[in-house]
């Protein structure tokens, strides 16, 4: 019985953000008018892009895949060792001072920068690339990570204490738990990272990915297909960007809250 208001609601046009949507069609109608009106074979119309897409699909799902595989791979490895890692460091002050100063030497460094040493060790094939994906994921986790345990109030330590924790079960229990709202922040950048750093690798040493389709079809003047591939890309760091949103929301609903706070971005 509650099923009609819902969906009325979802699709009542009064609560959509509309700032966005019309600043998007504003931007749309100008890449479609302005290279018509120019004429210029280097900047195809948005509907040429979006033609040459279609004609493409099949082509970029293909390529798609195999960036996000790399991708997710890269992410998955820099999570499930940088969390642990910025646990121990952030609750281990001795272990800090002797690892800090190698993170904030490392951190800076592009991801690109490294790729000829990953190559030594790695070649051109797949390890290297989920190589620099995880050194590009890894830091935004761990710093948030490190950050987050620091962040802990006193008194959860002294409660796990009192509940005669063992040291593993405080940082599963409380320390993992406590430092999720800061966790997510680095989570949603390490993921830009994946993403973004996959494409390029695979500009510089692939056989296969949205990064060498665009590389191709940049090296043959196909303009429209190359800005299509480029548009696939942004429309998926959107979404994966939304899910992770979502996800936050629905983890992290106890803490908003609490807190009364709202993320949006």
């Amino acid at each position: 019985m509650n099923q009609a208001p819902i969906v009325q609601r979802r699709l009542d046009v009064r609560h959509w953000n509309w700032p966005p949507l019309v600043l998007l069609l504003v931007l749309a109608l100008i890449w479609e008018i302005v290279p018509r009106a120019t004429a210029s074979i280097h900047f195809p119309p948005l509907s040429a892009v979006l033609y040459a897409g279609v004609v493409s699909a099949p082509e970029i799902a293909w390529h798609i895949m195999h960036t996000l595989r790399r991708a997710a791979a890269g992410f998955a490895l820099a999570l499930v060792t940088m969390v642990p890692l910025g646990i121990i460091i952030g609750r281990n002050r001795v272990l800090a001072q002797i690892l800090e100063p190698v993170i904030d030497l490392l951190r800076p460094l592009p991801p690109i920068a490294i790729i000829p040493v990953v190559m030594l060790f790695a070649g051109i094939g797949d390890a290297a690339k989920i190589s620099v994906i995880t050194f590009a994921a890894a830091f935004p986790i761990l710093i948030h990570a490190i950050d987050g345990v620091r962040g802990i109030h006193p008194m959860y330590h002294t409660v796990s204490r009192a509940l005669r924790l063992t040291l593993n079960e405080s940082r599963f229990l409380v320390d993992l738990r406590a430092l999720l709202p800061v966790l997510f922040m680095g989570i949603r950048l390490a993921v830009a990272n994946a993403l973004l750093v996959a494409v390029t690798s695979e500009m510089l040493m692939s056989t296969d990915g949205i990064g060498l389709f665009i590389l191709h079809a940049q090296e043959r003047f196909q303009m429209a297909k190359g800005l299509a591939g480029i548009l696939v890309v942004a429309v998926l760091g959107w979404l994966i960007n939304r899910l992770i949103i979502a996800a936050d929301r629905r983890l992290l609903g106890w803490h908003q809250a609490t807190t009364g706070a709202q993320r949006t971005l």
